[in-house]
């Protein structure tokens, strides 16, 4: 087989090539740059699952990055085994054809206890007195000691929060090459997820954007010059195009004020009770699928939903059979945001109420995503002097609370999740084998088989 990289530059669309993307707009040129059309929900876990598959969400189970997982009453987000994909992946099906394939997944999500031959991924510590301490989990296991010395300790803080910068995606770019260095996949899967974060911080904003575009500009120039000069393949991808937004909807809230919602109060703050519900949404971005535990009320929320502003669709069982979204995992109803909209996962009235995690980097607790995550409070008057504070705290090994987060939802300037109408604005896949490439748009059921089209085997 021909040995193939594939970067998943996520956020790229064609609006980007240009001016801020020097190398990658002229290594675009010399090949073909395709459209790809979008997956629903167009959110980071279902989309690479449908690329490293080739099945819609109804096959293979990943309908978002997280969902009510009914039979322990609980919501969870972000999570790693790779046995929750239900359908076969490319590396599974490469190495079916030729037994000598070896696959290294850098970073990919569902990353654990898969079948490749080379994982990294990120998996922090977190010890009995609070702190959360960055780590990765590899496999081999005996991997994750040396790489770490070699490079040095996986920057989780920049890979997600309020710190986020290009050392996340320039140490999965260092991580990638030594594993090429050491053990040579034939297919290697690398995620460069720098691009996500200005484009939610900023939208479209250019001159906020530029040195990010650059940054990952530089960091692809590197990665792509490497494994050309090793006889490599490179496929450049990206999972959607991020939109202006400029209002949040609080999904939760409506349906706690029509008393469809339950919460359980601890120690002064408010928990959403999934359990005791009769309704809720556990909201991904754009969409947001809708659990209704009694089944009798599914007519009044869905009437609740479609008649709030910024709701642009509600999908039933016909609707979620139509979107392929008709799994079991998915919510009686999914919600589906209009384009300059997103929805929080904010369930509390009053944020006095709101509970601790809300304030902090916390995707596990939360139960929906929030990217008010990547902005310290402004009301904060010296944020950087708190910090310093907390951390000294966790050296001393006390425990603390990082409550820097806002809860502001409007400071949010971009989203995705929806489909998106525009292919300048959508996720796009580059190859410098142009003969493999056969169409003006490509199905993202088709990314599979492309990928294993430049492996030279289908």
């Amino acid at each position: 087989m021909k040995k193939t990289v594939v970067l998943n530059v996520v956020g790229l669309t064609p609006s980007l090539l240009g001016k801020n993307t020097p190398f990658l707009s002229t290594w675009a040129a010399k090949g073909q740059v395709v459209p790809i059309k979008p997956v629903l929900p167009a959110v980071t876990c279902s989309v690479q699952a449908t690329y490293l598959t080739g099945k819609l969400p109804n096959e293979h189970g990943i309908v978002a990055n997280g969902w009510y997982f009914r039979d322990e009453c609980e919501v969870k987000f972000w999570r790693q085994s790779n046995k929750l994909v239900q359908a076969p992946k490319v590396w599974e099906i490469a190495k079916s054809i030729d037994s000598n394939f070896t696959c290294a997944n850098l970073f990919w999500w569902y990353n654990m206890y898969s079948s490749v031959d080379y994982a990294i991924t990120p998996r922090p510590m977190y010890p009995a007195d609070g702190r959360k301490l960055p780590d990765i989990y590899t496999h081999p296991s005996d991997v994750r000691s040396p790489i770490q010395s070699d490079l040095g300790q996986f920057p989780l803080f920049d890979f997600w929060g309020p710190k986020t910068s290009i050392n996340s995606s320039q140490w999965i770019a260092n991580s990638a090459k030594w594993i090429e260095e050491r053990y040579s996949p034939t297919l290697s899967l690398v995620y460069l997820p720098h691009l996500d974060y200005c484009l939610q911080k900023f939208g479209h904003d250019e001159k906020r954007i530029q040195k990010d575009l650059l940054e990952i500009d530089g960091v692809c120039k590197e990665l792509i010059e490497y494994y050309q000069a090793r006889n490599t393949q490179v496929i450049i991808l990206s999972e959607y195009g991020i939109t202006p937004v400029n209002q949040a909807v609080h999904l939760n809230r409506i349906l706690r004020e029509n008393n469809l919602i339950a919460v359980r109060e601890e120690l002064g703050r408010e928990l959403l009770d999934f359990g005791a519900s009769i309704a809720f949404a556990v909201a991904d971005h754009q969409i947001a699928h809708v659990y209704v535990n009694d089944h009798a009320y599914i007519p009044k929320v869905r009437s609740l939903l479609e008649a709030t502003q910024g709701v642009a669709q509600v999908l039933d069982e016909q609707g979620k059979q139509a979107y392929h979204l008709n799994h079991p995992r998915s919510g009686e109803l999914v919600a589906i945001a209009a384009p300059n909209t997103w929805f929080t996962y904010y369930y509390w009235l009053d944020d006095n109420k709101a509970p601790d995690f809300a304030r902090t980097v916390d995707i596990h607790r939360k139960p929906g995503y929030d990217p008010v995550e990547l902005f310290l409070n402004p009301q904060i008057k010296f944020p950087q002097g708190k910090i310093a504070l907390k951390l000294l705290q966790k050296q001393l090994g006390f425990r603390y609370l990082m409550d820097v987060i806002p809860l502001d939802a409007s400071i949010v300037r971009g989203s995705h999740g929806h489909i998106t109408t525009s292919t300048n604005e959508g996720p796009l896949f580059i190859t410098h084998q142009t003969h493999l490439v056969d169409s003006d748009i490509i199905e993202p059921t088709d990314v599979c088989s492309l990928i294993l089209k430049h492996l030279g085997r289908e």
